[in-house]
């Protein structure tokens, strides 16, 4: 979500609270539900998708909008007496992958998001001082380009070495609530702000008209829940990576995480596996599972002077892995050094390509100028993230791909008579879909390919 800018008031109180949390990192904040006034939820509102989905209500942004004050100020009045009730969470399924797994997001109602908003609004000025670097997920001021391109210099610094690809099974659904509450009161024991968090993590989930109640996780999709994540996995992986894993090893290693997406780097193969052998028991410890088949390590080191993999055929290629919807491998550059590329990774192209494909076969009735209209809104918002140094040839691929199955579906809304590529030629150029160029640089001047 784009960030909003605070008003002078909000502000000015978060940086108050931002300032004391860093003066004191041990600091337990006992008192914070005062800054929860009409000014706060305002700026909470303002901060809230226009066009997010509604919840069990069936409340929209605009339709809250039209009594805002009254709403408001009922709401407060509400959450100050503590007799604030936080109503179930819509759960929709969408795919996850290519395969017929899904992945179950919870959409809270308007009310429950402008609340959430507000109280995320308050942990984030204490626990950006605790975050550390190497995490990157959901923060203000921080993306996953932000997180690519660190990995790109720490790889290319460490010439590769050895990587953990690591994969947390249904973290959402499995986050304990015991250990979050112990986590969180570290920091905040405002018995306000607890008690609403303890709402949130049990107000229950409808699904078919049904209400059940989990007695673990945080539905993906509310606005608490990335913020609860980011608090868990600190405690649970950064803070112990940073204080107990890295002064143990003797050479150097680096963790990026996005949300509960995560890879560490290791120069050494040794260390490498002794961290992999600790992880389960780690994240076991506080209710997680990782994965067994889709965690792995990975020998990525520098081609020019690496040695094979051990227990592998001389000159076998060094291994590839996937972060954040890109494919890391090593490659000539146009120079001829080499360097980290990225490409997109297969399963998230696959994924783009069948969307594009579902939604020509849904629209192919439409007239063509809306197709082409929405279809070009389409392959920008597929390069707008996916358009880094090295990823050309993937972007062109996917535009193809566009070009191949909008004929596909005008050819077939005439019951396979209709008109052939050339008449298809003429129409494109009329309507030219954008090309798929490459903004987003991840090299540093001075090795610019």
């Amino acid at each position: 979500m784009p960030e909003t800018p605070l008003s002078a008031s909000v502000s000015t109180r978060q940086q108050r609270i931002a300032t004391l949390a860093k003066q004191d990192p041990q600091r337990a904040f006992m008192s914070l539900n005062h800054y929860l006034d009409l000014a706060w939820l305002h700026e909470a509102f303002q901060c809230t998708w226009k066009d997010g989905a509604p919840g069990v209500d069936g409340q929209t942004w605009a339709g809250y909008a039209e009594n805002l004050e009254a709403n408001l100020q009922s709401l407060l009045e509400r959450v100050k007496a503590g007799t604030y009730r936080a109503p179930p969470v819509r759960r929709v399924h969408i795919p996850k992958g290519t395969g017929t797994e899904t992945r179950s997001i919870g959409i809270p109602t308007l009310e429950d998001k402008v609340l959430q908003r507000a109280v995320v609004m308050l942990l984030e000025a204490i626990y950006e001082q605790d975050f550390y670097h190497g995490s990157y997920g959901y923060r203000p001021g921080r993306s996953a380009h932000q997180a690519l391109d660190s990995l790109w210099k720490q790889t290319m610094q460490t010439g590769g070495g050895w990587v953990v690809e690591v994969d947390i099974r249904k973290f959402f659904d499995a986050l304990d609530h015991g250990h979050l509450r112990r986590f969180l009161q570290q920091r905040v024991r405002d018995g306000v702000l607890l008690r609403l968090i303890g709402k949130w993590l049990k107000a229950g989930v409808m699904e078919d008209g049904c209400v059940w109640h989990p007695a673990s996780g945080s539905p993906q999709g509310g606005v608490i829940s990335p913020m609860l994540a980011n608090v868990f996995l600190h405690y649970v992986l950064d803070e112990w990576f940073a204080c107990e894993v890295q002064p143990r090893l003797r050479s150097r290693a680096f963790l990026i995480r996005y949300a509960d997406d995560f890879v560490i780097g290791f120069t050494r193969e040794a260390e490498a596996r002794r961290v992999m052998e600790v992880l389960p028991k780690r994240f076991g410890k506080y209710g997680l599972t990782i994965h067994p088949d889709k965690t792995r390590l990975v020998a990525v080191q520098r081609p020019l002077h690496a040695s094979p993999p051990t227990g592998s055929p001389q000159g076998e290629r060094p291994g590839t892995f996937d972060l954040l919807g890109f494919t890391h491998f090593w490659s000539r550059s146009r120079k001829g050094n080499w360097v980290v590329k990225r490409k997109t990774s297969a399963s998230r192209f696959t994924r783009a390509v069948k969307k594009i494909s579902q939604w020509c076969r849904q629209h192919r009735h439409d007239p063509i100028e809306g197709q082409y209209r929405t279809l070009c809104q389409k392959l920008r918002g597929h390069t707008a993230y996916y358009r880094i140094t090295g990823n050309s040839p993937s972007l062109w691929r996917f535009r193809e791909e566009m070009k191949r199955l909008w004929w596909k579906w005008l050819y077939r809304r005439k019951r396979g008579r209709g008109p052939g590529w050339s008449w298809f030629y003429r129409l494109l150029e009329r309507y030219p879909l954008p090309n798929a160029v490459t903004y987003h640089s991840v090299y540093p001047r001075e090795a610019k390919e």
